[in-house]
């Protein structure tokens, strides 16, 4: 059976959302030990260097002048923002509360598109924003139930929204492993700058290199996957496939860190994937 450009496109961004959320089990994993800062920095360098590697090999620029646009600048302060807070919400607090709220991420880039970019966004989808807010908010518990360390995953959350964003904004011609080295290289910068703040690096060993070489590994198949995704498919049928990553954050939560998400947390998390979909599905008017 030959499958469709988007049936492809799903499949590699359902493969990319396990790849992460393996990765973020690594990395919560590496962090009970090991300096959160330490972690982000070595996984942020071998990526860094292992798309680098890739960019040579194709003859490609490792710094084209595209990454000196105020767009790339942006999109970098983004990410940098986006990886240090969602790192820090992975270590500190549940990783299926952290996942879950994260999967807002594609409704503020829509609010963001209407407000930034001006794009026609109907009443009907920004309905379906205020309906995910709404879950995120349930997620949160403010009141008697509310851990300030839940604002880290906003916080991330709105960071990468904003690197999604300015993509949208960035020169076109990058390759995919140009921006995989960049990508890597501003993890690795929200690493030392964490790393700096607290200190305490030491040598990594035995089931602590494991961890790192998992992380890494996960991750940069992760993003791999979903460049390949997204420039398959068309965009409105691949994206709502990133709220798969929410299964696996939540089973592998379950299977190896003994979470039992409550049912604040499974009911927002379904108003955030359902009216995410909507959104992401439903056409501008």
């Amino acid at each position: 059976m030959t499958l469709t450009d988007n049936q492809r496109g799903a499949a590699f961004m359902t493969a990319s959302m396990a790849g992460f959320a393996v990765e973020d089990v690594f990395v919560k994993a590496a962090a009970s030990t090991l300096p959160l800062g330490q972690v982000l920095l070595t996984v942020g360098l071998i990526g860094m260097i292992s798309f680098a590697m890739m960019v040579r090999a194709r003859a490609e620029p490792l710094f084209p002048p595209a990454f000196r646009s105020p767009a790339m600048l942006i999109r970098c302060g983004f990410e940098v923002t986006g990886r240090l807070f969602y790192g820090l919400a992975i270590t500190l607090t549940a990783l299926s509360t952290t996942s879950a709220i994260l999967q807002a991420t594609p409704l503020v880039v829509v609010a963001g598109a209407a407000l930034v970019f001006g794009e026609r966004v109907g009443w009907q989808r920004w309905l379906a924003v205020v309906a995910g807010f709404a879950g995120v908010m349930v997620i949160l518990r403010p009141g008697s139930d509310f851990s300030a360390l839940s604002l880290l995953a906003v916080v991330g959350l709105i960071g990468f929204a904003g690197r999604d964003l300015a993509t949208r904004a960035a020169p076109k011609g990058l390759s995919n492993r140009q921006l995989g080295a960049l990508g890597f290289a501003m993890l690795a910068c929200a690493g030392a700058i964490l790393l700096a703040v607290t200190g305490e690096a030491r040598v990594p060993h035995g089931h602590e290199l494991l961890f790192l070489a998992g992380a890494t590994v996960f991750g940069m198949l992760g993003y791999h996957a979903l460049t390949y995704a997204m420039r398959t498919g068309e965009v409105s049928a691949v994206t709502p496939f990133r709220y798969t990553r929410l299964v696996f954050a939540l089973i592998l939560a379950m299977a190896f860190f003994g979470e039992h998400p409550d049912a604040a947390t499974w009911i927002g998390a379904a108003l955030v994937v359902g009216s995410g979909i909507y959104a992401l599905t439903r056409s501008r008017d």
